[in-house]
């Protein structure tokens, strides 16, 4: 016997077909999360260095503020590179013993890739994770407005979670 809260359908329901599910789209891209905001709880300071610094106060540099990677800025403040920890790392394996005092620009990316503050976070990790970077330079009219790490990313992504989680609970329990 069918519970009393049942009700068969009548002519005239709703003939919607379509079900509604979670994918793993879904659940990754979540309410249009995007880069600002990250910007908004991370701030925009960005740790930048010259093309002609040497490695040896790169590495400083990284240790002191406790990062990954540093904008390569020219005179203007325009983006000309990006330094991470793995590219000092690959040069040391080559040139063990004379790496600190190379240049920047020896050793830098200069093909930045960049984001933008309407950036979709999913569409920014995606990128990301294809091009096996960690840091990306956020842009605003063609000025660096912040940097962003997968570890932002992931960590403000696992916030939304943890707080769609809460309100799954709250409307369960009620």
């Amino acid at each position: 016997m069918a519970p009393t809260s049942y009700q068969s359908p009548h002519v005239g329901d709703k003939d919607d077909k379509h079900t509604y599910s979670q994918s793993a789209e879904s659940n990754l891209s979540h309410s249009q999360s995007t880069v600002a905001n990250i910007l908004a709880q991370k701030g925009s300071d960005v740790v930048t260095v010259r093309p002609g610094d040497q490695i040896g106060t790169v590495v400083e540099t990284l240790r002191d503020h406790r990062i990954g990677a540093v904008v390569v800025t020219d005179q203007n403040g325009s983006v000309v590179g990006i330094l991470s920890e793995r590219d000092i790392v690959r040069r040391l394996a080559d040139t063990p013993g004379h790496t600190l005092p190379q240049k920047v620009e020896d050793l830098m990316t200069r093909e930045v890739q960049i984001c933008h503050p309407e950036d979709p976070l999913f569409e920014v990790l995606k990128h990301m994770n294809e091009g096996r970077f960690r840091h990306m330079p956020v842009m605003k009219d063609d000025a660096l407005a912040g940097i962003i790490t997968v570890g932002d990313v992931v960590g403000f992504r696992l916030n939304e979670l943890e707080y769609e989680a809460l309100r799954m609970r709250m409307m369960i329990v009620g």
